[in-house]
C-alpha cells in the first residue's frame, strides 16, 4: 500500500493538471543571436505577458521555459519552446499531454509575413502559410484547431530573402512602434483568456 503522503501528492499533481485551462505559447528561437529578430516576436509578447501577470518563466522542462500562473482568476501556463522554431511542436505536445490540456485552449503567438508590420490579427484554426513553427505544432498535435495571435512583420520584396529577413533584427525606425504592438498582443492574449476569442477579435483587429 502506498504511503498516505505519496497518495496525497499524486492527487495534488493530478488536480493541478486538471485546473490548467489555457496554454499560451510564444514561438521563437532560443539564444542571444535571435533575441530581437522578427521571428522572435512571439517570445517578446510571451515575456511581456509573463511580466504583466507576474509569471516567472523559470521551469526548464518539456523542451521549454515555462511556468504556471493566473490571468485574472483563470489558470494558465505560459511557455517558450527551447528547440529551434521548426521543432516547436515537441514542447507544445509534451506540455499539453502532461497537463491534460485541450488543443481548443491553446493560444500560439507568432510572427506573420503575410501581414503588414503593425498589424495584430487573431484567429482559430486555418492554414500555416509556410510558418515552420505552426507547421510543427499542428503536426505534433495532429490538429491545427488552436487559437493564434498573428503579428505582422511584413515581407521583403525579394522572395528569395525571406529566410534571412525573418532572422534579421527589426529596423531602428520600427522600434518605437514595436513596443506598442507587443503590448497590444499581450493584452489580446489576456482578453482571450478572460473574455473569449470572439470578443477579443472584435477588440483587437486593428492596425496601429
Amino acid at each position: 500500500m502506498l504511503p498516505f503522503d505519496l497518495i496525497k501528492n499524486i492527487f495534488r499533481r493530478n488536480r493541478e493538471r486538471e485546473q490548467i485551462l489555457y496554454l499560451i505559447v510564444g514561438l521563437g528561437n532560443p539564444g542571444k543571436r535571435y533575441k530581437f529578430t522578427r521571428h522572435n516576436v512571439g517570445f517578446m509578447v510571451l515575456e511581456k505577458l509573463a511580466t504583466r501577470w507576474e509569471v516567472d518563466l523559470k521551469q526548464k522542462s518539456f523542451d521549454a521555459l515555462w511556468n504556471r500562473g493566473k490571468i485574472a482568476d483563470k489558470n494558465v501556463i505560459l511557455a517558450m519552446p527551447q528547440t529551434y522554431m521548426n521543432l516547436s511542436g515537441n514542447a507544445v505536445r509534451r506540455l499539453l499531454a502532461y497537463f491534460k490540456g485541450d488543443v481548443n485552449k491553446l493560444i500560439v503567438i507568432h510572427d506573420d509575413l503575410d501581414l503588414p508590420f503593425g498589424t495584430v490579427r487573431l484567429k482559430t484554426g486555418g492554414g500555416n502559410a509556410g510558418h515552420k513553427g505552426l507547421i510543427s505544432v499542428a503536426k505534433c498535435l495532429g490538429s491545427g484547431d488552436f487559437m493564434r495571435i498573428r503579428l505582422g512583420i511584413g515581407k521583403p520584396s525579394d522572395k528569395s530573402r525571406v529566410e534571412s529577413y525573418v532572422l534579421e533584427k527589426f529596423e531602428t525606425e520600427s522600434s518605437a512602434l514595436l513596443e506598442s504592438i507587443i503590448q497590444l498582443a499581450a493584452e489580446a492574449a489576456a482578453d482571450i483568456v478572460t473574455s473569449g476569442m470572439q470578443q477579443a477579435m472584435a477588440k483587437y483587429h486593428v492596425k496601429i
